[in-house]
């Protein structure tokens, strides 16, 4: 799994990350690997959605595009491309927005369809180990956007769609708890609380084990920054948190990539490739 870096806290606003970074998205046109001063290392062309991607310990990429799931060996030295070691397309033109890598080798992803959507486990080379039915999700653009597994066994999801909210599935696909909001991204912490990404309800939060809200970053909440599509975020160990501000949706124009400290100061901001345009971003080393 990826491990943050851990940085000295900086108040002042910089112009680059201070960290290197994964970044894709959707309209990005690519899946791209920023060094901490800002510079492109490494870039994978991707005209689709992008919207997971994640550095494997043993440096290959597995990323998500829209229509299925693969892995590649980037070309660190060039710069550009790689091979593609392995490409799940989704079956019967469904979409797959998310890929979590899983501690056995094997990864997470979600199936998504027309009023019926899968959570399915792979194994490392792709092959389906499970999978589990859930219905009247919406239209398959609608229903997962990035989805996890939680340390306890169960699947965290969200509904990419007006009025659609994060909810936490057991193994048997039963829903255990809906949370207040969630239209991109869900992930367990490691004090127990779930860090929501809320789409175009532009804020974040975070929820406890009785879904009270015990921090929020709300759209105006930074100044001279609108959260428009709340996309992609990370929780550091400092307790920093680094979001995407996705530009879509008649979002803002404006740096799509921002970290700020808990009580909502800005540490830097950046947009590095296509602007307003990074909608998953993970800190690795």
């Amino acid at each position: 799994m990826l491990k943050p870096i851990l940085i000295s806290l900086c108040l002042a606003v910089s112009a680059h990350a201070q960290h290197r970074l994964l970044v894709s998205g959707c309209g990005y046109g690519e899946v791209a690997v920023f060094a901490e001063d800002g510079t492109r290392e490494w870039s994978f062309a991707e005209k689709n959605e992008a919207d997971d991607a994640w550095l494997l310990p043993n440096n290959d990429i597995v990323m998500a595009y829209k229509y299925g799931i693969r892995i590649v060996r980037p070309d660190w030295k060039s710069g550009k491309g790689g091979e593609i070691l392995n490409d799940r397309p989704t079956p019967n033109k469904g979409e797959t927005h998310s890929c979590q890598p899983l501690p056995d080798g094997g990864f997470l992803i979600g199936e998504s369809y027309d009023g019926v959507s899968f959570i399915v486990e792979l194994d490392a080379a792709l092959k389906k180990t499970k999978r589990i039915e859930l219905k009247g999700l919406g239209g398959k653009h609608q229903t997962f956007r990035q989805i996890r597994k939680t340390p306890q066994g169960t699947y965290l999801i969200t509904q990419q769609q007006k009025g659609g909210v994060a909810m936490e599935i057991d193994a048997d696909g039963s829903t255990i708890r809906k949370f207040p909001d969630g239209r991109f991204s869900a992930e367990r912490l490691d004090n127990g609380n779930t860090l929501i990404a809320c789409g175009d309800a532009h804020r974040f939060i975070e929820v406890d084990a009785e879904n009270n809200i015990v921090w929020a970053l709300e759209q105006n909440d930074l100044p001279g920054i609108s959260i428009g599509f709340a996309a992609g975020v990370q929780r550091l160990p400092n307790g920093n948190t680094i979001f995407c501000n996705w530009g879509g949706h008649g979002g803002t124009a404006g740096d799509s990539i921002i970290e700020v400290t808990p009580d909502k100061k800005v540490v830097w901001s950046t947009s590095p490739g296509k602007a307003n345009r990074a909608a998953n971003v993970k800190v690795i080393e």
